[in-house]
Formats: C-alpha cells, sequence, structure tokens
C-alpha cells in the first residue's frame, strides 16, 4: 500500500516545511551490504512528503529515513544536537501501509509506526 512520513515540531506546535527527505533500502551484498539510496522529496507546508517511494515498489526490505534537519533548524535560527536523524524501520509485509512519523525538537526527537 505504500510508505508516508510527516514531521511536526513539537516545540514550536506545527508540521516542520521543506526539509529534505532520503529513503533507504538495504541491499546486500557479497560482503555485507548497503544503505542504497532509492527516494525522497521535502516536506510540504503540513509537514509531509508525499514522493518518497515515487515508482519504486514497497518490498519485504529494511528501510531507513534520512531527515535533513540541520537546515531546518538553522532557517529557524535554533542550534540544534542532530544534523540529520535517521530512522531504520522493517517493513515485513508490503500488502499494508507504513506511516513513519517524526516528532522533532531542536535537542531531541521521538517516532512511532502510524496509520
Amino acid at each position: 500500500m505504500g510508505l508516508s512520513t510527516h514531521i511536526l515540531d513539537t516545540n514550536l506546535g506545527r508540521p516542520a516545511a521543506n526539509v529534505g527527505i532520503t529513503l533507504y533500502r538495504w541491499r546486500d551484498t557479497a560482503i555485507d551490504g548497503i544503505w542504497e539510496a532509492i527516494g525522497g522529496g521535502r516536506t510540504d507546508a503540513d509537514g509531509r512528503c508525499k514522493t518518497l517511494l515515487g515508482d519504486t515498489p514497497l518490498l519485504a526490505l529494511d528501510y531507513k529515513l534520512r531527515f535533513g534537519t540541520s537546515v531546518y533548524f538553522y532557517d529557524l535560527k535554533v542550534e540544534s544536537l542532530y544534523p540529520d536523524i535517521e530512522i531504520a524501520f522493517t517493513v515485513r509485509d508490503p500488502a499494508q501501509h507504513y506511516h513513519i512519523p517524526l516528532l522533532l525538537t531542536a535537542n531531541g526527537y521521538t517516532t512511532y509506526r502510524g496509520s
């Protein structure tokens, strides 16, 4: 069904707009494996990114979202601890929808599986 995310700046109480996001999937190699970039985009005014997968199908693999938060906080003139936030997760059933939200402050974050 797909993959979605959104970012809420819980310090400001509003969506985090214009944050760059890169989607990676784990690819086994002969030695170990690598994270392969397969999609991404930027959050809109509502803090959502609707272009993560593009035309790439969701498979039963490990994925990682990398949120480029340093530019977001720089634009707000706020010092932040985390220049990037990475959330790795496992897709076990590609027929389900996976929603991976990020609740963000300059010095902390949390995530959960949304609906």
